[in-house]
């Protein structure tokens, strides 16, 4: 059975790369940045670290 552990959006506004996560866990939170590779990096850090307490 399917279940869905966070939502992830990624997009452009103007100049900045913006990533906003939901979780159940952790709530909904944005990172921010012109660096597309430097929101990746958060995202993956937040993610990996709320999910290893599962």
């Amino acid at each position: 059975m399917e279940e869905v552990l966070c939502n992830v959006e990624l997009i452009k506004e103007n100049n900045d790369f913006v990533a906003k996560i939901q979780s159940d866990l952790g709530g909904v939170r944005e990172y921010k940045s012109p660096n597309f590779e430097e929101v990746l990096e958060q995202l993956m850090i937040d993610l990996q670290e709320e999910f290893e307490s599962l």
